[in-house]
């Protein structure tokens, strides 16, 4: 009898551990199929950054580290909409290909986890690591609702991989209930640390320095100047280098509720002072869903200046129709100053490492000759609307010249010059699958052409829902979403003329990074 138990019990144990093995298993591989499942929804970008699930927006705390790129991002953990801002992480080797990381700065108690900065202090001038193991520092907003705002900071002593709220924070405190988004960079003229950060109410940037990041001594303050119609946030400010020159200039970018403008000028490593020829607002991007832009931090000498953006729009960000993410990043930007008719402006190309997700050219033409002609891009092998599109216009057209993209017959995002206005344009006013009315009062949008030319060369990278379009190398940039529904995907070339007819005509698709 009691064998007969025991072979009762083994059985049963025996049973019992099979169940829970089969239960895992079929738990893993119904994991595994999710995981599958995601970067295939409708709308989800391909090459541009998104987190897996939830809510993102402002890049945070760009830095480059022992040849890794990092990227933290404002997140909300539990839902796909505004709310709980926690520093989210991802890293890469060449800012194309992302590896999503685990969260790090969580928000904490009443306090959330504002926009701010990342350092590599190599020389442990916070003495938050050592000498053997120096510490990564994130200077950040904590923000409690309606009560304060003021600067602190979080260290890593293991290459970003856990992290340590400072236990003496915050770190720089005006008692102010808006004060926010430091940048922080490394002024080597003065042996200091700069931060730049907004007084968003005033429109103002100030400028504060320091030897140890800890304590920090005010400088100078910059504005209100240009646009003042919304709160300033996120400011940058870096060096970039004069295109075709060994000169090089300073420019302030600063964010503006759904828009974004900058300063061109010089820093003394005290105060920014703007130059004088700089009579009009200069946007950077001249499309509705570029915010935030920041420039990363630490780069080798050899390495251009680098952005990265949030490609959406405050007005209708909660809204887009994307799940079960909601936000991305926009493509990197290499960054140049050039002056043209004695007015010093932004030059922004993608980098150039976005070529290696370049597959075989499928379509190319010299000249196309038919008026309103369509390229259906599954009749060229491109199943998916994932692509890139290179092409010229003639400046001498009389009329409106361009392309569609995302088109089928009634709808499309055209792309193009248009004469009457001497300016160069998209419109997504013919798509209306999403029909939100912010997103939908914001539909056309122009940028002059500041250099003379009788060609109009674009780069068009389209990714399902977000379009980057770059005119004459960078010189003007649109970033847009758009949520089209249909079932043909093509390219229609508009209103082709003899003198406005587009030319040199090239498609690729791209590959997926994840």
């Amino acid at each position: 009898m009691k064998n007969i138990f025991n072979l009762y019990t083994k059985t049963k144990t025996i049973f019992l551990f099979c169940l829970v093995f089969i239960l895992i298993t079929l738990l893993l591989q119904n994991n595994v199929a999710a995981q599958e499942k995601l970067y295939q929804e409708p709308y989800r970008p391909q090459y541009h950054f998104s987190p897996k699930i939830n809510w993102t927006n402002d890049p945070n705390g760009l830095v480059y580290v022992k040849g890794v790129y990092h990227l933290f991002y404002q997140f909300n953990p539990f839902e796909n909409f505004w709310g709980h801002m926690t520093w989210g992480h991802a890293t890469s080797k060449d800012l194309i290909h992302w590896d999503h990381q685990p969260i790090a700065i969580p928000e904490e108690k009443d306090t959330m986890i504002f926009s701010g900065t990342c350092v590599y202090d190599l020389n442990n001038s916070s003495g938050l690591g050592t000498q053997q193991k120096p510490p990564m520092v994130a200077i950040y907003t904590g923000h409690i609702k309606d009560v304060n705002q003021s600067q602190h900071i979080a260290f890593s002593i293991d290459e970003g991989k856990t992290w340590k709220k400072y236990n003496k924070n915050p770190i720089l405190d005006l008692g102010k209930k808006d004060f926010r988004d430091p940048k922080v960079f490394w002024y080597a003229p003065k042996k200091y640390w700069v931060m730049c950060v907004n007084l968003p109410q005033e429109h103002q940037v100030q400028f504060y320095s320091s030897v140890n990041l800890l304590n920090w001594k005010f400088l100078s303050d910059f504005g209100p100047k240009g646009d003042t119609t919304g709160v300033w946030e996120c400011p940058d400010l870096v060096q970039i280098p004069v295109l075709h020159s060994t000169q090089k200039k300073w420019v302030l970018q600063v964010s503006m509720s759904e828009k974004m403008q900058y300063f061109m000028g010089e820093f003394d490593g005290i105060k920014f002072i703007i130059d004088s020829n700089q009579k009009t607002i200069l946007r950077p991007d001249a499309g509705p869903d570029y915010y935030a832009g920041i420039s990363y931090g630490q780069l080798p000498s050899n390495h251009l200046p680098t952005s990265i953006a949030w490609a959406n729009n405050w007005r209708y960000a909660g809204k887009i129709p994307t799940s079960p993410w909601k936000g991305a990043m926009t493509l990197p930007r290499n960054l140049w100053a050039e002056n043209t008719n004695g007015v010093w402006h932004l030059i922004q190309k993608p980098i150039s490492n976005l070529n290696i997700l370049r597959k075989k050219l499928a379509y190319q033409k010299i000249v196309t000759d038919t008026k309103d002609e369509n390229i259906s891009l599954e009749a060229i092998g491109i199943n998916a609307d994932v692509y890139e599109c290179d092409f010229e216009l003639s400046s001498a057209s009389n009329e409106k010249v361009g392309i569609s993209v995302l088109n089928d017959k009634f709808m499309g995002i055209e792309i193009g010059y248009e004469p009457n206005l001497k300016k160069v344009f998209i419109n997504r006013t013919k798509t209306n699958s999403f029909s939100e009315k912010d997103f939908a009062e914001i539909s056309y949008f122009t940028a002059p052409l500041n250099s003379a030319t009788d060609k109009i060369k674009f780069k068009v990278l389209v990714d399902n829902s977000i379009i980057e379009v770059f005119v004459n190398d960078g010189e003007s940039v649109f970033t847009v979403q758009a949520f089209p529904i249909h079932s043909d995907k093509n390219i229609k070339i508009l209103n082709t003329t003899t003198l406005g007819s587009v030319k040199n005509l090239q498609i690729y698709p791209l590959q997926s990074i994840w």
